[in-house]
């Protein structure tokens, strides 16, 4: 069996040529680019650590994993998923851990036509149809549940406070195509960078809008910048975070701030929770025992959810795709692809996978729950 091999970052960009017809060879390789540093490193850096407890191999056949380091910028993205079509010939490309870098990995590999599993959430355009999948649930699916518990607690207006990025444009439009015709009206909208360290100005906008609720659009400790400011300011109301903050590191950063959210959550953040029934607790389970064994109780990360996921779903799709070809083939990543859409119920601790033509996520209800934080800890929001 093959040792995980973990690489830095390039720092050049390469021109992508044309992909000239590749040999057969022995192993699969698979190519990762993902956060490990910058201000997604809190997404990035539980991805990579949970590559430490997914298969060596698959169907018999070893698997070359590469992990390169994109910093959450998407020209890194792009060059780490042009190397590793250049360099490494990769059968599959995984990443990134955000939304921007995730639409530049997305695009090069439906460029070159190699199977590409986002573990971010993005859009999936027409360009990018064909090769990507997407492993985090969909917004839609996750925003739902958040507005339902705004009607059921009477919430009528609503503060918009997300990132000045794809991400925080999927949130906000979602609020406006779901959230709005069940009866809650946006009273203001507020933006803000990934790096930044101050929300102040936004917070004050919002605390003087007085809504019932805000809607945090953010993800990893970044989310938790707005959750402090609005507390601190004094504001009263329900504060909602998105899926993309649901992680220990969120209730350290905000600390007794995050006392009360309403956090949207892949099932991964609480098993224990869920009947015995539900495909995705054995995967959770074995995630978080393994997970919090290396790394300490109260560990578990949804985004740690996402990296092993990814395997979860190849541990299905990669026997199906070797019966028709071998790695290393432009045959192979076609079978991969076409393998995508054919296995059905593929359980995995986030959720259960039912790939279309038209629907990239695959995704149901049984991909979330919703959570509150008390006493420092994540339960069930009623």
């Amino acid at each position: 069996m093959k040792k995980l091999r973990l690489s830095a970052a390039v720092a050049a960009a390469l021109a992508l040529p044309a992909f000239a017809a590749s040999a057969q060879t022995s192993e699969i390789t698979i190519g990762i680019s993902i956060s490990t540093t910058g201000p997604a490193a809190a997404l990035g850096i539980p991805e990579r650590n949970a590559l430490e407890f997914v298969p060596k191999e698959i169907g018999g056949v070893p698997l070359k994993v590469i992990v390169l380091d994109d910093g959450g910028d998407p020209t890194n993205a792009t060059t780490n998923a042009r190397r590793f079509i250049t360099e490494t010939r990769a059968d599959i490309i995984m990443g990134s851990s955000t939304t921007p870098p995730t639409i530049a990995v997305s695009n090069v590999a439906n460029e070159a036509g190699i199977p590409h599993i986002g573990l971010a959430p993005f859009p999936v355009t027409p360009e990018r149809t064909k090769w990507s999948v997407v492993m985090p649930q969909p917004v839609p699916i996750m925003g739902k549940v958040l507005y339902e518990h705004m009607k059921a607690h009477n919430v009528k207006t609503v503060g918009y406070i997300g990132y000045s990025d794809s991400y925080g444009d999927l949130w906000f439009n979602d609020f406006k195509t779901q959230g709005v015709p069940m009866g809650m009206t946006l009273v203001d909208e507020e933006r803000f960078a990934r790096p930044d360290t101050s929300v102040a100005g936004q917070v004050l906008k919002l605390v003087a809008a007085n809504p019932d609720a805000v809607l945090v659009g953010a993800s990893g400790t970044a989310a938790g910048l707005p959750q402090t400011a609005l507390r601190e300011r004094g504001y009263k109301g329900l504060i909602y975070q998105t899926h993309g903050a649901a992680s220990m590191d969120f209730i350290r950063i905000a600390g007794p701030a995050a006392e009360g959210v309403i956090m949207a959550s892949g099932p991964v953040m609480n098993p224990e929770g869920q009947p015995d029934n539900a495909l995705t607790k054995k995967p959770g389970l074995a995630l978080n025992t393994a997970y919090e064994t290396k790394y300490g109780p109260n560990s578990r990360s949804q985004f740690a959810g996402h990296g092993y996921d990814a395997f979860e779903v190849l541990k299905r799709v990669i026997p199906t795709a070797l019966k028709t070809a071998n790695p290393g083939t432009v045959e192979f990543r076609e079978a991969i692809r076409q393998a995508f859409l054919s296995e059905r119920e593929i359980a995995a601790s986030q959720g259960v996978y039912n790939w279309t033509e038209k629907d990239r996520s695959g995704l149901d209800d049984r991909s979330r729950i919703i959570l509150t934080v008390k006493d420092g800890k994540y339960v069930p929001a009623m």
